[in-house]
């Protein structure tokens, strides 16, 4: 007997949020090689980042009734959440060593992404059709910007913290990081035009 799991995330996360196992695991299936590939960069350990994405799928399997259906992006959702996942393991482990279990209110706050309504939806086929695109557009930034960029969004460091190990005034930061995600955009925009 053939199981009838659907094809789109959406319905896939409705049938995850009334607790079908199978749902879990058709999205697990689907997302764990490209989360496990985001989650390496971010923690680098292999048996910590297998951790990081157990974890990953155990939160969406408990709070999958915290993603906003009427965004419709769970793609956005699910890399989100695990970016923060793996940032908070890595902040945790920077900061003392041990990593000490945290609170659920903590996990609603900093690690269950919040998404606009008003960004353009994303799913996997699509991302990784761009993937070259965001490659490129990253690749024009100066080694500078592509620096700033990689220190806030795979170590997880904060502005401040960034301008401590750069040794440099944190308003210097805050324009770098400005500037790099300009150009960044800029250059994904004109990366899309010369696609059409």
């Amino acid at each position: 007997m053939a199981l009838n799991i659907p094809s789109t995330d959406i319905e896939l996360m409705q049938r995850v949020v009334a607790y079908d196992s199978k749902a879990l695991e058709a999205l697990y299936n689907r997302y764990s090689p490209i989360l496990y590939t985001l989650i390496k960069k971010i923690v680098t350990e292999e048996t910590a980042a297998e951790e990081v994405l157990s974890d990953v799928f155990v939160i969406i399997w408990r709070k999958a009734n915290r993603f906003d259906f009427s965004t419709g992006d769970v793609y956005t959702w699910i890399i989100s959440l695990t970016r923060n996942k793996a940032v908070d393991y890595l902040r945790r482990a920077r900061q003392d060593g041990e990593l000490k279990p945290y609170n659920e209110k903590f996990e609603d706050k900093f690690i269950i992404p919040r998404l606009s309504p008003v960004i353009d939806q994303l799913d996997i086929k699509t991302a990784l059709h761009i993937k070259g695109n965001v490659e490129s557009a990253l690749n024009k930034l100066t080694d500078a910007q592509q620096y700033v960029i990689y220190l806030a969004y795979y170590e997880g460091l904060t502005q401040k913290e960034i301008a401590e190990k750069l040794n440099i005034p944190l308003p210097t930061v805050k324009s770098k990081i400005k500037i790099a995600l300009s150009n960044l955009r800029e250059n994904l925009i004109k990366g899309e035009s010369n696609v059409d």
